[in-house]
């Protein structure tokens, strides 16, 4: 299974003309950790698209090359839209000097159909941003498992003082993380504090640190019933699509809060309508759904239990300079050492 979660911003490209301020409020835990590919990828002039913006632009020169546009001598691309696939596959037929590709966030499933072309390592490096959006994730993560558990979003709906108090406290509790990349990372951090017990669910045994237990995917069955808190931070791939599901919901504790900062798609949003009714869960704080923008008629939207919050884990202002120093980084490394962050696996779509 794999263990970076995807991530994407509510806007379809960050080449706006938006004023970031290159702050350091989140810290990229990635950073400095580059590597050198198999095939290091020939340095020369970059370009930035779709449509560059000035903020880019400057982390491209910060790395030490002044971008220009696309032509036969082009040989790294900067990629500022989480969609247009299909533009920048023909990109690639046209230029096929460009040996390095940046995608612009820590999940590439949006540019699968690309990735699947150059599955045998043929085509570009190409890297993201996976690791980078850490920090404001992750801090979203642990705010929705509290707000479920205190149960929130049933008590803002309500047009009447309760008279009874309910809620659970987050301090010594269970808690299943699923995936084991820069956010699932981040999540145990922060949940140190609370003096949780932290089972990871991932691809391989390989420990978390910070963890008390880390096992394979295949024993999700076995520890979802321990668990009082399920937060999902994978990646969405082919075998995650529906982990989530009726079967694993069944297996959760009436009292357990399901919590999804990954992609929509690794729920099945169907079933956990059915177990939301059920009450056969105490809610759910999903910050993503399959499809995005979820349709102003879908029954997840009229759940008192479920709390959704549109895809705000990581905003623009917080995700551009982050990005901005990521594209430096590799900048940097492309024309000088060849390490690179972020490297993606384009045969296992991650």
């Amino acid at each position: 299974m794999p263990t970076d979660p995807d991530r994407m911003s509510q806007s379809a490209t960050f080449a706006s003309d938006a004023d970031f301020e290159l702050v350091d409020q989140h810290r990229d835990p990635v950073s400095g950790h580059g590597t050198v590919p198999a095939r290091r990828p020939e340095p020369g002039p970059i370009a930035v698209l779709p449509e560059a913006s000035p903020f880019f632009i400057d982390a491209v020169r910060a790395g030490g090359v002044e971008p220009g546009p696309l032509g036969p001598e082009t040989r790294g691309l900067v990629w500022l839209s989480e969609k247009r696939a299909d533009e920048l596959s023909s990109i690639l037929d046209a230029h096929p000097g460009i040996g390095w590709v940046q995608l612009p966030w820590a999940g590439v499933d949006g540019f699968a159909s690309v990735l699947a072309r150059f599955a045998d390592g043929s085509g570009p490096l190409f890297t993201s941003a996976k690791g980078a959006y850490s920090e404001p994730v992750a801090e979203h993560a642990v705010a929705l498992a509290q707000a479920v558990l205190r149960e929130l979003a049933p008590k803002a709906r309500a047009a009447r003082w309760s008279p009874v108090r309910t809620g659970l406290s987050l301090y010594g509790r269970q808690v299943v993380i699923v995936g084991a990349g820069g956010i699932a990372a981040e999540i145990v951090r922060l949940l140190e504090p609370y003096r949780v017990t932290i089972t990871a669910v991932r691809r391989t045994a390989a420990p978390l640190a910070g963890t008390d237990r880390t096992v394979t995917v295949d024993a999700l069955h076995e520890v979802l019933p321990t668990a009082d808190v399920v937060i999902l931070a994978a990646a969405s791939t082919e075998q995650s699509r529906s982990l989530i599901g009726a079967p694993e919901l069944a297996l959760m504790k009436p009292t357990a809060a399901l919590v999804n900062i990954a992609r929509g798609a690794l729920i099945d949003q169907d079933a956990l309508v059915a177990a939301l009714r059920a009450e056969q869960l105490l809610g759910a704080g999903l910050d993503v759904t399959s499809p995005e923008p979820l349709g102003d008629d879908h029954p997840l939207w009229g759940e008192p239990r479920c709390l959704i919050t549109s895809h705000s884990a990581d905003t623009p202002e917080m995700t551009a300079p982050l990005l901005a120093r990521r594209i430096t980084e590799n900048v940097r490394g492309f024309v000088t050492d060849g390490r690179f962050v972020g490297i993606v696996d384009p045969g296992a779509g991650y």
